[in-house]
C-alpha cells in the first residue's frame, strides 16, 4: 500500500536548531550544523522506522498572500537565525542528493503547499501523513490524511481525525478553523477575538458550527461576551481566512516523482564529509554492507610493504586502509618482541593504545599493546590470557613506559594509564592526549579519534563492530579473536594518535592553549587516574535504611494524595496527574497545555501553585523522593565493583564546553544538597576503614572571581574585609547596618549576587525569588548602583566577544560563541550570557584543577598515604588517616589557597566527620 510523507522543512529545521541551541554542534570549518543534523535524523527515522512509499518536502518561499491581506502576519516574529540561513541551502543540496522532491510556490507558505497535496493525495485513498509540530495542521484531517508530530523528548503521535475531535471537543477537524479564529495565534500575530480563550472558543463553535453563523447571531449570546464578538467580528473573519490552509495552491501531485528511491551515495557521501557527519553516512550508506576481516599474515617484524599486504582482489576492512600506505606490523613472538623492545627504547616519541576486555578500567584485562614511532608505521603487540604470562610481556616492557626521558601520546590517555597500572606499571614523563589538546582548541566540538582523524586527516578508521559485530547477543569480544584478525585495527590507533598529535600540537599553539594544556590538563591526568582507581567506599547499610524510610515516606504520601484527588491514580504519569489537578480538581482557570493537548505539570508549574492545595505539595514531595529512590538510593549500590567493593565514577575531562570536570557511571557531580532528603544521600558517602571524612570547598569562589575580573571596589572591599558577601550585599543595597540585616534581605542578596552575574533577566529573578517584576527590576537596579563595575564588566565581556568571537578564562581556555552577533535576540543573548558565565566559570574549573595538582604533588612528596577521593566543582573531598590529620588539611587549605592570585583572598571552608554529609 502507498505510504506518503510530507515534511513541514522549516517547522523541523527551527525545531532541530533551538533543540541544540545549549549545545550546538559546530563542526571543524566554524558551521553551526544544529538543524542540518536534526533533519537528517529526522529523514533517517523516518525513512527507517516508517517505510514510506513516497515522501516530499514542502519550504515556504517569500512572502504570502497573508501578508498582502494582512501585513502584520507574523511582523513580531524575530529575525531568522543566521545559522538557519545557512543551513537551509544546505539542506536542499541534501535533499537533492537523497532524490527527495522539494515543494514550494511563490505566494504560498509550506502549510498551503502541503495543504495541497496531502489533500489531493488523501482523496486519491493514499495513507498521508503530515509530519509538523505546528496545530494548525488538523485542520486537514481527514480519513486517509494524518498528523505526524514530534513528541518532546523523543517519538512521534499519529494525529487522526478522532484524536482531533476529542482534544478540542469539536464535531469535526475543519472546525479547528474556526477556533483558531476566535482565539487568535500569538505565533502568526493575528487577533481573533480579545478575550476568547480555548474553552470559550470550543463551546461558541459547537453551538454555532462555524465563526460566520455566530457572528451572523451573535444577539443570542449573552452579556459582555456578545459585545466582544460583535465589536471584533471584522478581526475574526480576517483571523479565519488567515487561519484556513488553502488546499488549492496551483501545483500538481505527481506520484512518480514522490516515490522514495536510492539516494546519489556519491553526492551524499560528499556532502556528508563536507559536513563531517561520519555516523550519518554509515546509517545512510553503509547499510547492509558486510565488512570483511583481514587476513591472517605472516611478516618478519620489519619486512616494508606499500599497503596492507593482502591481494588486491581480497577487501580489507575499508578502502582508506587498503588505499592508505601503511606499515603495521604483528609482534607475536619472544624475538619479535625483543627486536621491537630494542628499537623503540631509543625513541624520543611514542604513541600508545590498549586493547582490553572492557570499557571500564577497573576491571579492564589486557588483550593488546599497541605502538607507533613514525606516521604510517605502528606494531603490535598480543597479550595472554593468562595473567602470569601477561605479567611477564608487561614486566618486559616496562621500563618503555616508565622511561621519564620519553613523550608518551594517547587518545584518552587516562583509559591507558589506569589499564597500564593494573598490571604495575605507571607511566612516566611528560604526556601529550590527543582528545585533551582537541578539548582545548575546539571545546564544543567531538574529540574522539574516528571523528578527529576523518577532518584532521582525512582518513576514515576501522571501526570495533566491523571486527566483533554489532552490539547484542551475539557479539565477541577483542578475546575471541585471533591477533592476526586484530593487530591492524589496533595498531592503526597508535598511528592515528601520533599522526593527529603532529597535527593538533602547532593548533594548539596557535590558540595560545600551551600553558592550559601543558601545565593543567596533562598533569591533571595522573591525578584524576588516582582517584579513579583508588574510588569511593559506600555505607550500603546506611543506604538500604534510607530506602526503607523514603518508601514508607512515598506510601504514606500517596495515600494522602489518593484521598485528596478521591481516587487512585498514577503519580508519576504527567498525564494523569493533569488530568486530576486540572481536569477534575480544576486548580486554576488556563492550566497549560503541551502541543498535543496534554495538561503541562512540570516541577516549575507546580511550584508555582503550591498556594491554591495542599496535594502540590504532596505530589512534589512523592516526586522528589521517587526520584532519589531511582537515581541514587536504589542505583548506587548495584554501581558497587564486586571486587573492590567501591563506587569508581568516572572524571571526564573534555565534556564540558566551560572546562568543568563532569563525571559518569555514576554521576556524582548532580548529588542534591539543598534539601534534606537529598544530603542523606551524603551520608552515604564514607572514608575508608580507619579513617576520617575530610572536605573543603571554595568559599564563593564565582563572586570572587567577579570581583577579580570587574575590579568594582565595593565588591572587592566587601571580600577583603572578611564580611559575608550576602549581607555586605543586602546591606549596601537596602542602606541598613551590617547588624541591622534581615535573614530576608541576606537571602534576597544572595539570589541577586548569584542570578545576577550570569546575567538573569528581570522575569527570571523575579520567578526565582517569588516576587513581582517591578520589584526584581527594583533589585537589579539596586544592585547594579552598589556594584557599577560589575555591570560595566559584563557589558565589557559581551563586546569583547563579539570582537573575539569567543570568550575566555585567566587561564586563556577560550569558549566560542558563534551567535554572539546574531541578529535574533533570543540567540544572541544566549550567546551573550555564556559571554560572562564563560570566564567565571571556566576560571572556577581551572583554579580547582591547579590545585588538585599540588594538592596531589603535595601528598607524593611529603609521603602522605591520605587520598583525594572525589571532586565536585568546587568541592574537594579525601580519605584521611587520623594521624594525618592536621597536614593533610594544611596542605589542602594551603594549595587550594594559593591555586591564584586573585584582587581578592581565595578561601577554602574545611570540614571532618565520619561520612560526606558531616564533613561538608
Amino acid at each position: 500500500m502507498d505510504k506518503l510523507f510530507l515534511l513541514d522543512a522549516y517547522a523541523l529545521i527551527y525545531r532541530a536548531y533551538y533543540a541544540f541551541i545549549r549545545t550546538p554542534r559546530i563542526n571543524s570549518k566554524g558551521l553551526n550544523t544544529s538543524a542540518i543534523l536534526g533533519f537528517c535524523n529526522t529523514l533517517n527515522e523516518i525513512i527507517n522506522k516508517e517505510h514510506p512509499t513516497h515522501i516530499g518536502v514542502a519550504f515556504d518561499h517569500g512572502k504570502t498572500f497573508r501578508h498582502e491581506a494582512f501585513p502584520e502576519y507574523k511582523a513580531q516574529r524575530e529575525e531568522t537565525p543566521e545559522d538557519i540561513k545557512l543551513s537551509v541551502p544546505i539542506i536542499k543540496e541534501l535533499l537533492a542528493a537523497f532524490n527527495i522532491p522539494i515543494f514550494q510556490c511563490d505566494g504560498f507558505e509550506a502549510d498551503d503547499v502541503i495543504g495541497t497535496l496531502a489533500t489531493k493525495a488523501g482523496a486519491m485513498g493514499i495513507e498521508t501523513y503530515m509530519l509538523t509540530p505546528d496545530k494548525d495542521y488538523g485542520q486537514l484531517v481527514t480519513e486517509n490524511v494524518f498528523i505526524y508530530r514530534p513528541r518532546h523528548g523523543g517519538g512521534y503521535d499519529i494525529i487522526g481525525a478522532g484524536q482531533i475531535e476529542e482534544k478540542y471537543g469539536i464535531k469535526s477537524p475543519a472546525q479547528v478553523i474556526d477556533l483558531l479564529a476566535l482565539m487568535g495565534d500569538k505565533a502568526d500575530n493575528f487577533p481573533g477575538c480579545p478575550g476568547v480563550g480555548e474553552k470559550t472558543a470550543v463551546k461558541l463553535i459547537n453551538d454555532f458550527n462555524s465563526v460566520e453563523e455566530l457572528i451572523s447571531r451573535s444577539e443570542e449570546v449573552k452579556g459582555k461576551l456578545r459585545e466582544k464578538i460583535e465589536a471584533a467580528a471584522d478581526d475574526i473573519r480576517m483571523s479565519k481566512f488567515l487561519a484556513t490552509i488553502r488546499t488549492d495552491v496551483p501545483i500538481e501531485l505527481n506520484l512518480d516523482s514522490l516515490r522514495l528511491v536510492e539516494p546519489d551515495k556519491e553526492k551524499l557521501s560528499s556532502l556528508f564529509a563536507e559536513l563531517e557527519f561520519k555516523t550519518l553516512a554509515d546509517k545512510f550508506l553503509n547499510k547492509g554492507e558486510k565488512k570483511q576481516k583481514t587476513d591472517n599474515i605472516q611478516l618478519s617484524l620489519f619486512e616494508e610493504f606499500p599497503t596492507s599486504g593482502k591481494d588486491e582482489s581480497e577487501n580489507s576492512i575499508l578502502a582508506s586502509l587498503k588505499n592508505s600506505p601503511h606499515d603495521y606490523k604483528l609482534v607475536d613472538t619472544q624475538e619479535k618482541l625483543t627486536e621491537l623492545y630494542d628499537f623503540l627504547r631509543t625513541k624520543e616519541i611514542l604513541s600508545l593504545d590498549t586493547e582490553t576486555t572492557s570499557t571500564s578500567a577497573v576491571d579492564a584485562e589486557l588483550v593488546g599493546l599497541s605502538f607507533s614511532v613514525e606516521e604510517n608505521k605502528a606494531f603490535y603487540v598480543p597479550i595472554p590470557s593468562n595473567r602470569e604470562d601477561a605479567l611477564k610481556i608487561l614486566s618486559f616492557l616496562k621500563p618503555l613506559y616508565e622511561n621519564p626521558a620519553t613523550l608518551k601520546v594517547g587518545q584518552n590517555i587516562k583509559y591507558d594509564y589506569e589499564v597500564l597500572m593494573n598490571y604495575g606499571i605507571r607511566l612516566q614523563g611528560r604526556m601529550f592526549d590527543t582528545m585533551l589538546a582537541h578539548y582545548i582548541i575546539q571545546p564544543e566540538l567531538r574529540h574522539n579519534m574516528d571523528y578527529m582523524a576523518e577532518v584532521y586527516l582525512k582518513y576514515q578508521t576501522i571501526h570495533i563492530e566491523e571486527l566483533i559485530g554489532p552490539k547484542g547477543k551475539g557479539q565477541k569480544s577483542m578475546r575471541d579473536l585471533d591477533p592476526s584478525e586484530v593487530y591492524e585495527y589496533a595498531a592503526e590507533d597508535a598511528d592515528i594518535t601520533l599522526r593527529l598529535k603532529n597535527v593538533l600540537e602547532p593548533k594548539l599553539k596557535e590558540i595560545g592553549g600551551e600553558h592550559l594544556f601543558w601545565d593543567i590538563e596533562m598533569p591533571l591526568v595522573p591525578v584524576l587516574a588516582d582517584m579513579e582507581m583508588n574510588g569511593v567506599c559506600l555505607d550500603t547499610k546506611a543506604l538500604a535504611d534510607t530506602a526503607k524510610v523514603f518508601n514508607e515516606r512515598m506510601s504514606t504520601l500517596e495515600a494522602r494524595i489518593y484521598e485528596q484527588a478521591g481516587e487512585q491514580f498514577n503519580i508519576s504519569s504527567p498525564k494523569q496527574v493533569g488530568d486530576i489537578l486540572f481536569g477534575k480538581m480544576q486548580i486554576m482557570d488556563k492550566p497549560k497545555k503541551t502541543k498535543t493537548g496534554q495538561y503541562v505539570t512540570n516541577e516549575e508549574v507546580l511550584q508555582s501553585l503550591r498556594s491554591k492545595a495542599p496535594i502540590i505539595d504532596d505530589i512534589l514531595a512523592y516526586r522528589g523522593l521517587k526520584k532519589l529512590l531511582g537515581t541514587y538510593v536504589e542505583a548506587l549500590p548495584k554501581l558497587v565493583n564486586k571486587r573492590t567493593g567501591r563506587i569508581h565514577t568516572s572524571f571526564n575531562q573534555a565534556v564540558t564546553a566551560t572546562g568543568r570536570l563532569s563525571s559518569s557511571d555514576p554521576n556524582l557531580q548532580n548529588i542534591p544538597v539543598r534539601d534534606d532528603d537529598g544530603k542523606e544521600i551524603r551520608k552515604c558517602f564514607i572514608p575508608e576503614p580507619g579513617c576520617l571524612f575530610f572536605s573543603a570547598d571554595y568559599s564563593q569562589i564565582e563572586l570572587r572571581i567577579m570581583a577579580h575580573l570587574s575590579e568594582d571596589q565595593n565588591m572587592m572591599e566587601a571580600f577583603r574585609s572578611g564580611h559575608d558577601i550576602h549581607t555586605a550585599t543586602a546591606a549596601k543595597i537596602y542602606h541598613e547596618e551590617l547588624a541591622d540585616v534581615t535573614p530576608a534581605q541576606r537571602k534576597k542578596a544572595k539570589q541577586a549576587n548569584f542570578g545576577i552575574i550570569y546575567g538573569i533577566t528581570t522575569f527570571g529573578l523575579a520567578q526565582r525569588m517569588g516576587i513581582d517584576n517591578k520589584e526584581a527590576r527594583q533589585l537589579i537596579d539596586d544592585y547594579f548602583r552598589t556594584f557599577p563595575k560589575v555591570g560595566e564588566y559584563m557589558e565589557t565581556a559581551k563586546r569583547m566577544a563579539r570582537a573575539k568571537g569567543y570568550a575566555e578564562t585567566l587561564f586563556k581556555r577560550r569558549r566560542y560563541l558563534q551567535d554572539i552577533n546574531s541578529k535574533n535576540a533570543t540567540v544572541r543573548g544566549f550567546a551573550e550570557r555564556n559571554a560572562i558565565n564563560a570566564p567565571i566559570q571556566g576560571s572556577e574549573a581551572d583554579i580547582i584543577k591547579v590545585a588538585m595538582i599540588r594538592i596531589h604533588k603535595r601528598f607524593a612528596d611529603e609521603g602522605i598515604r591520605s587520598k583525594m577521593i572525589l571532586q565536585v566543582h568546587d568541592e574537594l573531598n579525601f580519605s584521611v588517616y587520623p594521624e594525618e590529620k592536621e597536614q593533610v588539611e594544611k596542605i589542602v587549605r594551603e594549595e587550594m589557597e594559593k591555586a591564584y592570585i586573585l584582587n581578592v583572598p581565595l578561601v577554602a571552608d574545611a570540614g571532618w566527620g565520619s561520612n560526606w554529609l558531616e564533613a561538608h
